[in-house]
């Protein structure tokens, strides 16, 4: 598909035979302490755009700027679509959806980006990919790296959750803790392509990072047969998966194949909240510290948040901030009523959903809105999350006698 690069923040635009990362006018010209400038969006050639809407069978794949070879190598894609009945009940919720991302090969939305990053290492050549992530991203890309025969080269800060490292590992990358900050790791996996080549997958720097993530949309699309839901609730840090599941809508609208594109309701913690503050005062702050357990959305300087900002005003969305009390009540009640467990920063899109349904100033009148919560990562990759919170019951003699005074 022909496409063409325009910055986000200047709105400058060109094309290019290379692999570009950011743009080459303002990149890095955002003051110190401030969200970074400079992230490119993709946009297609109409044509090219409407002739992938309008196929009979709607494959996200056709929406790429690079062919995905032996997708069934990672097969990525048809997470599957949840209605929970109970839930539903419980919240009068009667058009509420759960995206299962967790159900993807390594376990996170994650997958989406790294199936196109790959795909963009095959198509230029590289065999190396280089990232910074607290987890999930490394974990995604590794994955994909084992079933591409690509050499991912993966920068965690050393406090990242030992279970997702354990993937990375696992599928063969070579992973090297950082004794410092994501932001930090983010830095030197720069310098790492900088200085011995190959593909940097950083999320936003590379903006095939949001031109994956919006598969999601467009799987949507062809999931609820030819329609979008009113409301996506999305669990942002950095702001790429929301620009992401934006992105995909847009591409939808401007192919004529949608009226309009959801409200985005952008989820985060209260520990790590720097968008949400961005969208309500319009400056653009880092936050001094976060402080969330929600490790895969805890960020201070979000990558991508000048895009994430305007992708929410855009959409007519809003924010909600919740604590990471609300976030872990949530992870507990999608798993005990709607037997989905998930990873706390998925988690945060319920939270986000419960806290807007209580609350009547967001709710909006008329008929019954559809609503869809992304659950971006399964449980398992975080059991750690849980100590403390749950604990085994003690084991029973193994006797009748013992089991009728357990239950008696």
């Amino acid at each position: 598909m022909r496409f063409k690069y325009v910055c986000s923040d200047c709105g400058h635009e060109f094309t290019s035979p290379d692999i570009v990362y950011q743009c080459p006018v303002c990149a890095g010209t955002n003051p110190p302490g401030t969200f970074a400038r400079g992230n490119l969006s993709v946009i297609y050639d109409p044509d090219d755009l409407k002739s992938a809407a309008q196929r009979e069978v709607v494959d996200f794949r056709d929406f790429f700027p690079y062919p995905v070879v032996q997708a069934e190598a990672y097969p990525v894609g048809n997470t599957p679509l949840v209605r929970p009945a109970a839930l539903s009940r419980k919240y009068g919720a009667r058009n509420l959806w759960l995206k299962l991302d967790s159900a993807l090969p390594s376990g996170s939305f994650k997958d989406r980006a790294s199936q196109l990053v790959a795909a963009q290492a095959v198509f230029f050549g590289e065999k190396r990919i280089a990232l910074a992530s607290t987890g999930n991203a490394g974990a995604a890309m590794s994955c994909a790296g084992a079933a591409y025969g690509l050499d991912i080269i993966l920068f965690v800060p050393q406090s990242a959750p030992v279970n997702k490292l354990m993937q990375s590992v696992l599928y063969g990358a070579t992973v090297v803790p950082v004794k410092g900050t994501y932001d930090d790791a983010f830095a030197l996996s720069i310098e790492y392509t900088r200085r011995f080549g190959g593909i940097n997958r950083n999320t936003a720097y590379n903006p095939m990072t949001i031109e994956g993530k919006k598969s999601v949309s467009i799987e949507l699309f062809a999931q609820m047969g030819r329609k979008v839901p009113d409301i996506v609730y999305v669990p942002v840090g950095d702001g790429c998966i929301i620009a992401g599941v934006y992105k995909g809508f847009y591409d939808l609208y401007s192919a004529g194949v949608i009226d309009r594109i959801p409200a985005l309701v952008c989820c985060q913690s209260s520990g790590s909240d720097a968008i949400s503050r961005a969208f309500e005062s319009g400056s653009f702050d880092d936050i001094p510290a976060a402080t969330t357990r929600a490790d895969s959305i805890s960020v201070e300087s979000p990558a991508n948040g000048r895009m994430a900002v305007r992708c929410i005003r855009e959409s007519g969305g809003h924010t909600c901030v919740v604590t990471d009390e609300e976030i872990f009540a949530a992870q507990l009640e999608l798993a005990s009523e709607a037997g989905v467990f998930v990873e706390p920063a998925a988690a945060c899109a319920w939270a986000g959903f419960v806290k807007d349904r209580t609350c009547t100033s967001v709710t909006p009148p008329g008929p019954e809105p559809s609503a869809c919560v992304l659950l971006t990562g399964t449980g398992f990759k975080d059991m750690k999350a849980f100590d403390g919170r749950i604990s085994i019951p003690p084991a029973i003699d193994n006797s009748v006698q013992a089991m009728i005074r357990r239950f008696s």
